[in-house]
């Protein structure tokens, strides 16, 4: 009797084929295998020795949870508000820059948040253009660096209202730092003959990969076209970099003229202390993001879970507290919202995501997420997201740093 074709057995068997993966971290591992080493080492980015990096998942591991076991409600409600945008439960799109990873880049991700219910975040360092991502998702907010002057600040602001952004995330968790103990990943300055030949080795063995953008019609654009506004010439990542390291930094006064400018929905986000909480009130803020740029940033900083219940208490009476950083289960989710973040921001799991399987991808990281809130809440005996309080949560003694302001 002869044996079974390969082709055969994989029609026999759906998990050596099936596209759907079950946690996050299977999707990291797919992105893994699916990515050039140079794309897939960006997206694991972090700074210097890795500490902030690692403790942000790292500190979630150290949270426990309060279950009970019986009289638990038959149905959760995980919705929820922030800055005026619904979201079906309390999870957003971060802005990352240059989502290369998949030739639809932000424009899947938009989608798969749309699809989905929830706000999608778009840097000013995408490869896609604001318009196109707001088309996709119409509660898109726009995020901006204090880069440049302020008439071309203005003018950034100016296109993005105009193609109908709900909101201004401004990143102020950037110092700069540069240096990895693994070695940072060779990020060319822009995809022409050369280069392509130079990378030529690494993509061969990512033929999936490769395929992908052979079907798009296209190369990976390191181009930033949502840095410039409409006609002017789209500068190269490095390019608008260098603008942004160049740019003398930023004060609270710019930080109030930028709000104010802006005129609608402005969440600030990087910080970590309960004084420039309060300073983020003062410069007219309507939202907080609780985060370390994902350990890219100063490296030892601590996990943004770790010092979100002093930003809540410090100001959550008067404007919204989100939190950004090493979520990767829907039990961080809870966990987060228990210590008082109205929701939160997640970046490197969606583009797991999107690595592995373009914008079903994305929709299968936030429907992984959503089911592990709502298991995690049926545990605890709550109702509604509203519930959560920190009685839900152990923590370990030391676990909380020292308060500062």
């Amino acid at each position: 009797m002869p044996l079974p074709s390969l082709s055969k057995l994989a029609e026999q068997n759906p998990w050596a084929t099936n596209p759907w993966f079950e946690t996050v971290a299977v999707a990291q591992q797919r992105a893994k295998k699916r990515l050039p080493s140079s794309v897939y080492g960006a997206l694991i980015a972090g700074a210097e020795a890795g500490v902030s990096m690692n403790d942000n998942l790292t500190a979630f591991d150290e949270l426990g949870i309060r279950p009970i076991t019986a009289g638990q409600s038959a149905k959760r409600e995980l919705a929820t508000t922030v800055m005026g945008q619904s979201l079906s439960m309390p999870v957003m799109i971060s802005p990352t820059g240059v989502q290369a990873v998949h030739p639809d880049g932000e424009v899947a991700v938009a989608r798969a948040a749309a699809a989905r219910g929830i706000p999608m975040g778009l840097s000013s360092f995408a490869s896609k253009p604001l318009e196109d991502v707001i088309d996709a998702n119409p509660s898109t907010f726009f995020q901006i660096y204090w880069a440049g002057d302020r008439d071309s600040m203005v003018a950034r602001m100016e296109r993005a209202k105009a193609a109908g952004a709900v909101g201004l995330i401004l990143t102020l968790d950037w110092s700069f730092s540069h240096g990895r103990d693994w070695g940072s990943p060779a990020i060319p300055q822009s995809i022409d003959l050369q280069t392509a030949l130079a990378h030529a080795p690494d993509v061969a063995r990512k033929p999936a990969w490769l395929l992908d953008w052979v079907r798009s019609g296209a190369l990976p654009d390191l181009g930033v076209p949502n840095f410039v506004t409409p006609g002017d010439r789209v500068p190269g990542f490095f390019e608008a970099y260098g603008v942004w390291m160049g740019t003398p930094p930023v004060t609270w006064d710019d930080v109030a003229w930028l709000r104010e400018e802006w005129g609608g929905p402005f969440m600030v986000k990087g910080i970590s202390r309960a004084d420039e909480a309060r300073r983020a009130v003062d410069a007219g803020a309507t939202a907080i993001s609780v985060s370390n740029h994902g350990g890219n940033n100063l490296d030892g900083a601590p996990a943004p879970i770790r010092v979100l219940p002093e930003v809540v208490d410090a100001v959550a009476d008067q404007i919204e507290v989100v939190m950004d950083g090493g979520i990767r289960r829907g039990s961080d989710v809870v966990k987060a919202v228990a210590l008082g973040a109205k929701a939160v921001l997640i970046g490197r799991a969606y583009l797991w995501g999107l690595a592995a399987n373009g914008q079903a991808g994305v929709e299968n990281v936030l429907d992984i997420l959503r089911g592990g809130i709502d298991a995690t809440m049926f545990g605890l005996g709550k109702e509604s997201i509203e519930d959560l309080s920190p009685d839900d949560i152990v923590a370990p003694e030391g676990f909380f740093p020292p308060r500062i302001g």
